[in-house]
């Protein structure tokens, strides 16, 4: 679940604030803080003392025994609903401790006699082993990239001098490798001071949501005494060189970090020089309290823009005037019913993105004196495709999301459509944004088969120049990518990007996965993904479903797979299979199917709903308990897209009918299962996947494996070292192949055999 909100722009820094579901420090120890406590062995002899056989082709599983304990019974509305495994939610216990190690022990164990599991790994290593740069920014006197030597933990900062300097000069900036010995501590975000003389970056550990931020100067790179402690979900933004906004909730007391919630979130200004404490609260608290908040500084530095929301859907848009500090905060829109941010500001004239009233965007335009709705004017009217908006050299780029493609068109700020940027092909564009004053910025293109590119576009003249090809060893012509359009249950037609070999036999025989989100509002549009090469090599079909609940048709597709309009996702998802099913593309023994965090929802609801569908399901980092999702960390705010069991007798019954960890049936035959998740994921909490593996070990009958695989110092997906997403990756291969029932590799790896 991502919201999206603009935070201070234009550095490494992520343009979403990840609330799903993309480092935890204790203030007073400075220690990392882990999932569970130290343990002794007795304890995993209490959790494990029993354990129930099952066989698999090849292989023994001794599942552990779960724990079941029947006096835990909520009442909904007069509906009594067991929750015999509520105690796997104490991420603290000795017990959980001792589950997670015994279920770790088995999945390894399985893994580990997987023919080619090594075979696979060792493949991904020469693929991931070349050297990866990202596109540059200029900040102060220095232009900076990002950049990997092939396997580095994590990728280095560095810079060069902009005026005579050059990349092969570069210096190393900030190195996240020399944040922790085993790389599980990774840079969470960085931004510059106005002049670029100031910089202070955020350091996540573990994975965790909670986050650290450091200060530092810039040309002499020394660490200023400024650390900040306990932030989350935030952006930093400058305001000159005097200091910068930031957000956070506070800590939770008395209960776990990683799951206890968090919903009151504040927006505070830290001045260079004095102590966290003394940080002042700029908007939240008891009197206004909202989810997520965020603040940032416009680029002319006469403003300070701030996002309030309750959910992940609709915002609130507030602003003062920065020379103005004692004046009050004013608002622009109250209410949740639309999204909107300001994208830029020149003297007393405003323009907005915005939703409201116009579902897949538009441009606007007012002033200070006339802020309310009313007084805005179009100057980028709503068309039938999905805007995003970006601003550099003193025009807009609008991008143009076209049945998934995106197209980017260049506007100027009176709405004056000057040209259609021309993009090497059909797929997905990042990066068209930067200073106002700039004369030209760097974007990238991709799609599932166009490895990452960096270009450099000329504003003045529109020209497009190839700055950085990626190194990756593949061969985009031995292989296609093209749309399909299917029908869903109720008629809806839904696309879906298909990508394999060239010269595909349409026999049913092909190992296929099939991914998808269908949630929150966002779009999955075409990407590159080294992992996949594997796959692609053995012949596998890689299907990706655009379905209701994303973004990819603007905000009534979203709606449509909303609250009591939920059901519409796994019925998209479930036409998509049997549409590959049907056109001989694959056949249910050799289709897995893999999402996560909501995917993770969407992979639970629909192997429970239809097991015989697929021969393997991966649901990672799954939101899968929906009677208690709201309960944890940051959970109340996916209301928007679930609704909660509080609601209503109707809402209620309705999540009910679908959510994972209560629809497993005792007796019944489940796909081969490996769920995933990580021991500090505190956005969707570890709960989630604990609960329904151990309900499905429980419910299951036959000779499929269903595991869990719990990751170490992880948490719900940014932030991880290089070494553990190859582990991550070759573990999911090796599963989804073995248990489509390839006792060794089905295709050679090398390019030219691909070829033939």
């Amino acid at each position: 679940m991502l919201f999206q909100v603009k935070l201070a722009e234009k550095d490494l820094q992520p343009l979403y604030l990840c609330t799903d579901l993309a480092p935890l420090f204790n203030p007073n120890s400075m220690k990392k803080v882990t999932l569970f406590s130290s343990m002794a062995a007795a304890a995993l002899l209490l959790a494990c003392n029993q354990e129930q056989k099952k066989e698999v082709p090849g292989m023994s599983l001794d599942y552990p025994e779960t724990r079941k304990d029947s006096t835990v019974v909520d009442n909904y509305f007069g509906t009594e609903v067991a929750d015999p495994y509520r105690w796997l939610e104490d991420d603290r216990s000795e017990e959980t401790e001792a589950w997670v190690e015994a279920q770790n022990k088995v999945t390894f164990g399985y893994l580990e006699q997987i023919p080619y599991r090594e075979e696979i790994k060792n493949k991904l290593t020469e693929l991931w082993n070349y050297e990866k740069v990202g596109a540059p920014f200029e900040r102060g006197d220095y232009t900076y990239f990002s950049k990997n030597d092939g396997l580095q933990k994590q990728s280095v900062l560095y810079r060069f001098k902009t005026e005579g300097g050059s990349m092969e000069e570069a210096e190393v900036f900030l190195d996240p490798n020399k944040f922790s010995e085993d790389g599980t501590t990774s840079l969470g975000g960085l931004t510059f001071s106005t002049d670029g003389s100031l910089c202070a970056y955020q350091i996540s550990e573990g994975g965790s949501d909670w986050r650290k931020v450091i200060v530092m100067e810039a040309e002499s790179k020394e660490i200023m005494g400024d650390t900040l402690m306990d932030v989350k979900f935030s952006g930093l933004s400058w305001k000159g060189n005097e200091g910068f906004y930031y957000s956070s909730y506070d800590k939770p007391e008395g209960g776990s970090q990683l799951t206890a919630m968090t919903d009151m979130h504040k927006l505070y200004f830290h001045k260079l020089g004095t102590s966290q404490a003394d940080d002042k609260l700029i908007f939240g608290g008891p009197d206004m309290k909202r989810r997520y908040v965020g603040g940032y500084v416009t680029e002319d530095d006469q403003y300070l823009v701030i996002s309030a929301a309750e959910s992940t859907t609709g915002n609130e848009l507030y602003i003062q005037k920065l020379d103005q500090p004692e004046a009050a905060i004013r608002a622009i829109v109250t209410g949740f019913d639309s999204d909107q941010s300001i994208i830029h500001t020149a003297g007393e004239t405003l323009w907005l993105k915005t939703n409201r009233n116009a579902p897949k965007g538009r441009v606007v335009k007012t002033t200070f004196d006339k802020l309310a709705p009313e007084n805005w004017v179009d100057v980028i009217p709503e068309t039938e495709n999905v805007l995003s908006i970006g601003t550099a050299g003193g025009k807009f780029f609008a991008t143009y999301m076209i049945d998934v493609i995106e197209k980017v068109f260049q506007y100027s700020p009176e709405g004056e459509l000057e040209r259609e940027i021309d993009l090497p092909g059909l797929g997905s564009v990042g990066g068209f944004g930067g200073k106002w004053d700039d004369d030209h910025i760097y974007y990238s293109f991709t799609s599932y088969v166009y490895p990452g590119t960096t270009f450099k576009y000329d504003i003045a003249s529109g020209e497009s120049t190839l700055y950085r090809k990626s190194a990756v060893d593949f061969n985009p012509d031995l292989y296609e990518s093209k749309q399909v359009f299917y029908t869903s249950k109720d008629g809806t037609k839904v696309p879906m990007m298909l990508t394999y070999k060239k010269g595909l036999k349409l026999d049913g025989s092909n190992p296929t996965l099939l991914y998808g989100y269908g949630g929150f509002n966002i779009s999955l549009t075409p990407g590159f993904s080294t992992s996949n090469i594997v796959f692609l090599q053995q012949g596998g079909v890689y299907a990706v479903a655009n379905l209701r609940g994303g973004g990819e048709y603007g905000e009534e597709w979203h709606m449509a797979g909303t609250k009591m309009n939920k059901q519409n996702v796994y019925d998209d998802f479930i036409a998509a299979a049997e549409y590959l099913i049907a056109e001989k593309y694959t056949s249910s023994e050799k289709l897995a199917i893999h999402g996560g965090s909501n995917g993770g929802l969407l992979v639970g609801a629909t192997m429970t709903q239809r097991p015989e569908l697929m021969a393997v399901a991966l649901p990672a980092v799954g939101v899968l308990d929906m009677l208690r999702y709201h309960k944890f960390t940051a959970g109340a705010g996916w209301h928007t897209d679930y609704g909660t069991a509080d609601d209503s007798k109707e809402m209620f019954d309705y999540l009910l009918g679908y959510s994972p960890v209560h629809n497993v049936k005792k007796g019944t035959a489940y796909p081969a299962t490996m769920v995933t998740t990580g021991d500090h994921d505190d956005r969707v909490v570890p709960a989630h996947s604990f609960k329904f593996a151990a309900a499905l070990q429980d419910g299951h009958q036959g000779e499929n494996p269903v595991l869990i695989r719990i990751a170490t110092n992880a948490g719900h997906g940014a932030g991880k070292s290089t070494e553990q997403i190859i582990e991550e990756q070759a573990d999911k291969w090796s599963f989804i192949l073995y248990n489509m029932g390839y006792e060794k590799l089905p295709s050679p790896y090398s390019a030219e055999a691909a070829a033939e």
